[in-house]
C-alpha cells in the first residue's frame, strides 16, 4: 500500500527497458496519474502491461497553479498521485516545480523515482567536459531571442546544454556559428533509440552534417566551455595574424574574441595594427 503523496516518476526517453522496476511498481499502485498528454501516457502504460483503471489528469503550464492545488486536494483525500512526463524526468523543461513547492508548503509527502534524463545521457555521450554544466532549456523560437540567449551565456565557463527540435535545428546552428565561433558543439538525437547519433565539431561542421542528413527527432545541443583567457600578448598576435591571412578582419576578430574570451576592443585594435604593418 502506497503512502498518500506525490510521486515524481521518470519514464523512458526512448528505450522502454530503461524504466526502473520501482517506477513500474509505483505506477501500478497510484490512484491518479498527472501527465503531459494522457494519450501518450496511456500508451506507455499499455506497453508496460499496467492497467488503465485509474484516473489520468493532464497537467499543463498555463493552468499549473490551479491544477497543483487540485492534485494536492486529491492527495489529502487519502490518494496517491504520480507526476510523469511524456519522456524522461519530470520538471526538466516541464511543469511541476510549482506543484512540488505547494506540496512542501502544505506538508504533503513528496518523493522522486529517478531514471532516464536526456540532459544527463547526452552529456555522457558528448565527450565534452561534464565537471560543470548549465542546462538552459529549450532554445527560443524567435531569432532575436535565440541570439540574445546565446550572447548572454557565451562567456560562462561551463558546458552549455540546450533542447532543440529538428525543424529549427539548422537555424539554431547558424546562430551558434556566429556567437560561439569555433567552440566545439555536440548534437545528440534519438538518444537510447535505434538511430541514436552524436555529431561533434564546430557549429558549421555540425550544420553541414545535418544539411546533408535531414535532422529528425529531438535534439540535445551542447557547447564546450570557452577556452581559458591565458594567451600571452605575443601568442595572441601570432594567432590573429594567421587568421587575417584567410579571413576578413571582422571575422578574425569575432573568432578570436569568442575562442579566448577577450574584449572586442582589445582584439580589434591589435587587428588594425597588424593590418597597418602589412
Amino acid at each position: 500500500m502506497l503512502r498518500n503523496g506525490l510521486y515524481i516518476i521518470a519514464t523512458p526517453i526512448g528505450n522502454l527497458q530503461d524504466i526502473s522496476a520501482r517506477a513500474i511498481e509505483i505506477l501500478r499502485q497510484v490512484d491518479v496519474v498527472a501527465c503531459e498528454d494522457t494519450r501518450v501516457s496511456k500508451k506507455l502504460f499499455s506497453l508496460l502491461g499496467i492497467g488503465l483503471q485509474k484516473k489520468f489528469i493532464t497537467y499543463e503550464d498555463h493552468s499549473e497553479d490551479k491544477q497543483a492545488q487540485k492534485l494536492i486536494d486529491i492527495i489529502n483525500e487519502n490518494k496517491s498521485v504520480a507526476l510523469i512526463s511524456d519522456a524522461g524526468s519530470p520538471l526538466i523543461s516541464d511543469p511541476g516545480y510549482k506543484l512540488v513547492r505547494k506540496c512542501r508548503e502544505q506538508d504533503v509527502y513528496v518523493t522522486a523515482v529517478p531514471g532516464a534524463c536526456a540532459v544527463i545521457t547526452a552529456l555522457q555521450l558528448s565527450g565534452l567536459p561534464t565537471n560543470r554544466f548549465m542546462f538552459a532549456g529549450f532554445v527560443p523560437n524567435k531569432e532575436k531571442a535565440r541570439k540574445d540567449l546565446f550572447c548572454e551565456l557565451k562567456d560562462i565557463d561551463t558546458t552549455l546544454v540546450f533542447y532543440e527540435t529538428a525543424p529549427r535545428l539548422l537555424k539554431t546552428l547558424g546562430v551558434m556559428s556566429e556567437v560561439f565561433a569555433k567552440r566545439e558543439i555536440a548534437a545528440a538525437r534519438e538518444i537510447t533509440k535505434l538511430y541514436e547519433e552524436v555529431v561533434n565539431g564546430d557549429a558549421e561542421t555540425v550544420m553541414a552534417h545535418f544539411e546533408e542528413n535531414e535532422p529528425r527527432g529531438e535534439f540535445v545541443l551542447m557547447v564546450a566551455p570557452p577556452q581559458a583567457k591565458n594567451e600571452s600578448a605575443e601568442n595572441l598576435r601570432q594567432i590573429l595574424a594567421e587568421r587575417l591571412k584567410t579571413t576578413s578582419l571582422k571575422t578574425a576578430v569575432k573568432e578570436v574574441c569568442s575562442e579566448f574570451n577577450i574584449s572586442k576592443n582589445e582584439v580589434y585594435a591589435l587587428a588594425l595594427e597588424l593590418k597597418d604593418e602589412k
